[in-house]
């Protein structure tokens, strides 16, 4: 699609389309959800269904380009941690109301990444690190329920599985109307319901009895979330 963004409002930018990036764009399409990416490399987006800026993740003037300003969510995906950092340092100036989610190369980089202004920063070697484990154990066939259900992205940024029940003030409501990143401090990323995964996360789902919430936030958020709706 075009190299000039239209005049969004509340949408995603992703800083980065290499192996992380792709995967986010990927998952972001399916889900038919209005993002725009940024990247350096025009053979990239030879391609392309999407709309995409070409230009330098780290720069402010293309980062205005690509609406981050406006935007709800800014995904940075570059591979420099340098980068990283001076992307979320800029971005954080540019949309202080906005949540930043940020991949970190090296976990030596993630306190930097958070004091640039990062809400969650992904550890990928942390990451993969446990879902290696996870996959062990199910190969050996050993039983490990908290390794099953939290991932822990770095210090005290936990995501955490619950299943919903019949006397929790979460059935029938919509994310929107819990309110939980206003409420708690943490944001429901993904909910297991009948055997389905469904990642793509509006302010209109419906949460209903049996789902299973993924949960993502700090320990302190969580366990006021915990207080509140877990039984």
């Amino acid at each position: 699609m075009n190299n000039e963004v239209a005049d969004y409002r509340d949408h995603i930018v992703i800083l980065g389309c290499g192996d992380v990036g792709k995967r986010v764009v990927e998952t972001l399409g399916y889900a038919e959800i209005d993002f725009v990416v940024v990247d350096s490399r025009t053979q990239i987006f030879e391609n392309a269904d999407y709309d995409f800026i070409v230009g330098n993740a780290t720069e402010e003037e293309i980062l205005l380009k690509s609406g981050v300003p406006h935007a709800s969510t800014i995904i940075i995906t570059l591979n420099d941690d340098t980068d990283v950092m001076f992307a979320t340092l800029i971005t954080r100036g540019l949309n202080p109301e906005s949540t930043i989610i940020a991949r970190s190369n090296s976990y030596k980089s993630i306190d930097k990444i958070y004091k640039a202004g990062a809400d969650y920063v992904a550890a990928l070697p942390i990451v993969a690190g446990q879902m290696l484990a996870k996959m062990t154990s199910r190969c050996l066939d050993v039983p490990c329920k908290k390794m099953d259900e939290d991932i822990m992205l770095y210090e005290g940024v936990d995501i955490e599985k619950h299943t919903v029940v019949n006397d929790t003030d979460l059935i029938n409501k919509t994310v929107g109307e819990l309110g939980l990143r206003n409420k708690k401090g943490c944001t429901i990323i993904g909910i297991e319901r009948e055997g389905k995964i469904i990642t793509d996360i509006m302010p209109s789902t419906m949460i209903k009895k049996g789902d299973i919430i993924a949960v993502v936030g700090g320990k302190e958020e969580i366990s006021r979330f915990k207080e509140k709706y877990v039984k």
